[in-house]
C-alpha cells in the first residue's frame, strides 16, 4: 500500500471497513434471515432512535444507519491510527495486530456500545453462526484494514 496523507488513510479506512463490514450483514443475513439492506441499516439507525422508530421509519432513517455506519467505521479507523501513532509496534505487524484490534472492536461494540445505546443490547450474540460471522468479520474486514491503512497513513508523515 503506497503512502497517503493520515487524513486520506483514514477515510480511505473508514470507506474499507464500512463497504466489507455492510456488505458482510447484508450477505450474512440476507442469506440467513431474509433481512434486506433497508432493514439493516434501519437497524444500525436504531442504535440512535430506538428499535421500534427506527422500523417505522423509510428511506431517510435506512440513510441515517448507512451515515452512522461509515461515521462509525472512520472513527474505528482513526481511533488506531491515534493508537498506532503513540505505539508505533503496533503497525509493524498488520496481521498480528489487525485481528487483535478486529476482536477488541467487536468485544467494545457488543459489550459497551451497544448496551448503552437505544437498541439495548445484551451482549456477545447467542447464536453460533452470528457470533462467529461477527469475529470473523471483525478480524478480517474492520481490524486488519484498520491497520494496514494506518500503516499507509504513517508512510507519508
Amino acid at each position: 500500500m503506497r503512502a497517503l496523507s493520515p487524513a486520506r488513510a483514514i477515510a480511505y479506512g473508514g470507506l474499507t471497513v464500512g463497504v466489507l463490514d455492510g456488505l458482510d450483514a447484508i450477505v450474512f443475513f440476507g442469506l440467513r434471515n431474509g433481512v434486506g439492506p433497508i432493514r439493516i441499516f434501519k437497524g444500525i439507525a436504531g442504535g440512535l432512535l430506538g428499535r421500534e422508530a427506527a422500523l417505522a421509519g423509510g428511506w431517510p432513517t435506512a440513510l441515517l444507519g448507512v451515515v452512522l455506519h461509515f461515521t462509525i467505521a472512520t472513527s474505528i479507523v482513526a481511533v488506531f491510527y491515534v493508537l498506532s501513532r503513540r505505539l508505533p509496534f503496533l503497525i509493524r505487524r498488520p496481521f498480528v495486530w489487525g485481528p487483535v484490534y478486529g476482536v477488541a472492536v467487536y468485544l467494545t461494540m457488543n459489550l459497551v456500545v451497544l448496551p448503552l445505546s437505544a437498541l439495548h443490547g445484551t451482549g456477545l450474540p447467542q447464536a453460533v453462526p452470528v457470533l462467529l460471522n461477527g469475529l470473523l468479520i471483525h478480524i478480517i474486514g474492520v481490524g486488519t484494514p484498520s491497520v494496514l491503512f494506518a500503516r499507509a497513513g504513517q508512510r507519508a508523515d
